[in-house]
C-alpha cells in the first residue's frame, strides 16, 4: 500500500492543535492510518509551512446565488439586502450555472469537504452531480399565507425531489419573516428527526416585527403587495415565537443569530432541552460583515456552552466562500482563540450535518480531506 505523510508548522486533528513535529500518515484515497511521532515517521514526509488540518465544512452556503457575486453592494442593512436580492431576477441559465461550477470550484481547491447548502431551486443539480463534495441540501420553503401552506410546501417537496437523487435532502424554513404559521407547523411534521436551519436574528427588525408588527419589515412586504405584516404579533421576540413550533426531534441550524442577546440564547437552548431538539448555531462573519457592518456577540454563545459551526452564505452576501477566511474574521472579531474556531470548521460541523464518522478529524480510517492553511488564516488549500 503506497502511503503519503505529511508535517507542518502544526497540525490541528480536530480537537487539539499540536504544536510539534508530528506527522500524518493517510494512504493515496486520504484514509487516515495514523498520527506518527516524528522519530517513527520514516522517509519521504512532505513538510509544509502553515498548519495541517482535516477537511472545513460549511455549514451554510447558497449556492444557487453565485450569480450574484458583486452584485448587491455591501452594509445596506437587511431588509435592502433582501429586497435587492427579491429584485435582481432575468439572469440568463448559463450564466446561472457557470457561476454555481465556479463557486463549487473555489470551495473544493480552499479545502472545504461538505456544505450546507440552501436552494429555493434546483439549479444547482447539476454541478452538484459531478461534485466531489459533499452536500446536504436544505430546500428553503417560503410562505407568508397560511391558505397557500400546502400548495407551497407540494411545490418545495417537488424541487427536493430533484435534488435528493444524488445528495441527503431535506425541506426548511427560510426565516421567521417569511413563515406562516401553518407553514411552520407542515414543515414541523415534514421534518421530523431531521436536519433543518432557519435564519435567526440577523437584523433588529425581525424581532421588532413579531414583538408590535411594525419596522423596516414592511417595506419588504410591499413588494409583494401587503401592506402590513401578514404574521401574527405576539409580543415576544422571533425565536420565541417561531421555535415553539418545532417539537419532532429535529437538529436545528440557527443561521447568524447577529441580534441575538443572552436571555434568548438562554431561552432557546431550555426549550430545546425540554422538547427533543439540538440546537446548533452556525455563524457567517463576513456575511454579517457585508450586511449589516455587524457581528453576533460571540462570547455569549460559548458562555452558555453552545454549540457552534461556520459558514460562509452566498456570493450575494460574501467577497468569497472560504471557511478558513470566516475563522480568519471570527479571530478578528472575537475573543475565539485559534483552536476553538478550527474545531468550529471541522469536527463541530461535521457532527451538526452527522457525518462525523467520516470527516471532522484526523482519526484512524476516517476520510476528512487533508487541508493546508495559512497561519494567519488568510488562505488554504487542499492537499488531498
Amino acid at each position: 500500500m503506497q502511503y503519503r505523510k505529511f508535517r507542518a508548522d502544526e497540525l490541528f486533528d480536530g480537537y487539539t492543535l499540536r504544536k510539534t513535529d508530528d506527522t500524518l500518515i493517510a494512504d493515496a484515497t486520504g484514509k487516515v492510518i495514523e498520527i506518527a511521532a516524528a522519530a517513527d515517521a520514516g522517509e519521504d514526509v512532505e513538510t509544509y509551512s502553515g498548519i495541517l488540518s482535516p477537511g472545513l465544512i460549511n455549514c451554510h452556503c447558497h449556492l444557487e446565488l453565485s450569480h450574484l457575486k458583486n452584485i448587491i453592494p455591501p452594509h445596506t442593512g437587511l431588509v435592502d439586502f433582501l429586497c435587492s436580492v427579491v429584485s435582481k431576477r432575468g439572469f440568463e441559465q448559463e450564466l446561472i450555472q457557470e457561476e454555481i461550477r465556479k463557486a463549487e470550484q473555489e470551495m473544493f481547491e480552499n479545502g472545504i469537504v461538505a456544505v450546507g447548502d440552501i436552494g429555493n431551486t434546483a439549479d444547482t443539480v447539476v454541478v452538484k452531480q459531478s461534485s466531489k463534495l459533499r452536500w446536504h441540501n436544505f430546500v428553503e420553503v417560503l410562505g407568508f399565507s397560511d391558505e397557500k401552506a400546502a400548495s407551497n410546501l407540494q411545490h418545495y417537496t417537488s424541487v427536493a425531489d430533484e435534488l435528493k437523487t444524488h445528495h441527503r435532502t431535506t425541506l426548511t424554513p427560510h426565516a421567521p419573516y417569511s413563515i406562516s404559521p401553518l407553514t411552520f407547523q407542515l414543515i414541523n411534521t415534514a421534518t421530523t428527526g431531521k436536519i433543518i436551519s432557519v435564519h435567526n436574528q440577523e437584523t433588529a427588525a425581525e424581532d421588532e416585527l413579531y414583538k408590535t408588527g411594525s419596522g423596516d419589515f414592511l417595506r419588504f412586504y410591499k413588494i409583494f403587495g401587503l401592506d402590513r405584516s401578514p404574521f401574527p404579533v405576539t409580543g415576544k421576540c422571533s425565536i420565541r415565537s417561531y421555535l415553539p413550533y418545532f417539537n419532532n426531534g429535529q437538529t436545528i441550524l440557527l443561521i447568524h443569530n447577529t441580534f441575538m442577546c443572552e436571555e434568548d440564547i438562554v431561552w432557546a437552548n431550555e426549550y430545546a432541552a425540554a422538547n427533543g431538539l439540538t440546537l446548533v448555531y452556525c455563524f457567517c462573519i463576513n456575511a454579517n460583515l457585508y450586511i449589516e457592518n455587524k457581528v453576533p456577540a460571540v462570547a455569549l454563545f460559548q458562555q452558555q456552552h453552545c454549540n457552534i459551526v461556520l459558514g460562509t452564505d452566498s456570493y450575494s452576501s460574501n467577497w468569497q466562500l472560504s471557511v478558513t477566511k470566516e475563522i480568519q474574521a471570527l479571530l478578528q472579531h472575537s475573543s475565539i482563540a485559534a483552536e476553538q474556531a478550527l474545531q468550529m470548521a471541522t469536527l463541530n460541523g461535521a457532527k451538526a450535518l452527522q457525518w462525523q464518522n467520516d470527516l471532522g478529524s484526523f482519526e484512524k480510517n476516517k476520510q476528512p480531506g487533508i487541508v493546508l492553511l495559512e497561519k494567519d488564516f488568510s488562505s488554504s488549500k487542499r492537499l488531498l
